[in-house]
């Protein structure tokens, strides 16, 4: 049997909603030189304790919708619903993490990590004992009095990922939060975030340009055409194991990274060769 990665266990009701829904989603910008459509009727569908992807080539609006999803920025046309609410936005209900880490250079890991709960006002002593948990998780107790500059490029995305984590969102929003880091760095934090949302039941949303990247994480895939973004198609990801480097090794990774070449014009005759 087909292991699909990171799916929660839910009572069997058909009426469960999914986590989100994205409907008819449209943003336009107006420039000089006239209007410029990013986004034009994006459809998706996520459920609850789901890991998906979302790629396409470069500006066909992948990180518009995020930041019209973590409310910072309005849709033209659309609507947005989370657990069959409809909603403006996610604001509030997501971690967002970005290829850069952000982390403020004058602030230590420990109090990088606390900074979402305590803009909310939480108690500083419940906020570290929380961060204190994370950082144990990653490996990175010992460096919590250190500061950002004196850390590898990992280990500040390791702080980043608890930061975004530590708020307890409902949905992970993960824009190419790897791609700056080495193969081998990239492989290691994959399999923690795996690991880490598994335990949780989060639901992630990743957009990466990253084809074998999107097939190692995801249970779903949704390609969308170049500007304006439109869904081109959905795919769905057979892997047996949960394991992003296991998933390298199995029968099916070909198959569908052949296919999301094709679906997106990219060549594959060497790799299909070496297969």
């Amino acid at each position: 049997d087909v292991y699909k990665r990171q799916t929660v266990d839910m009572p069997a009701q058909a009426s469960t909603p999914p986590k989100l829904r994205i409907t008819g989603l449209s943003k336009s910008f107006q420039k000089d030189s006239g209007t410029v459509h990013v986004l034009d009727g994006i459809d998706l569908s996520v459920d609850p304790g789901q890991f998906v992807s979302v790629i396409g080539p470069s500006g066909c609006g992948k990180s518009t919708l995020f930041n019209i999803l973590a409310g910072l920025m309005p849709h033209d046309r659309g609507d947005i619903a989370l657990d069959g609410q409809a909603v403006p936005h996610l604001r509030g209900k997501v971690g967002y993490m970005l290829q850069r880490d952000l982390l403020m250079p004058w602030r230590s890991v420990i109090d990088n990590v606390v900074v979402g709960l305590e803009v909310r006002g939480h108690p500083r002593r419940q906020s570290l004992e929380q961060a204190r948990h994370y950082l144990n998780m990653f490996g990175l107790s010992q460096f919590e009095n250190a500061f950002p500059k004196e850390l590898s490029g990992g280990m500040r995305q390791r702080v980043a990922l608890a930061r975004t984590l530590l708020p307890d969102p409902d949905i992970l929003l993960l824009d190419e939060p790897f791609s700056a880091l080495d193969y081998q760095t990239r492989l290691f934090l994959e399999d923690l975030l795996i690991e880490t949302v598994e335990q949780s039941g989060k639901t992630v949303i990743l957009v990466t340009h990253d084809i074998d990247e999107a097939v190692a994480l995801s249970q779903k895939i949704f390609v969308l055409s170049a500007r304006p973004g439109r869904l081109k198609n959905i795919h769905d990801i057979a892997i047996g194991t949960h394991s992003p480097i296991d998933a390298r090794r199995d029968p099916n990774f070909i198959r569908h990274f052949e296919a999301l070449c094709a679906e997106l014009d990219i060549q594959t005759t060497t790799m299909a060769r070496a297969s």
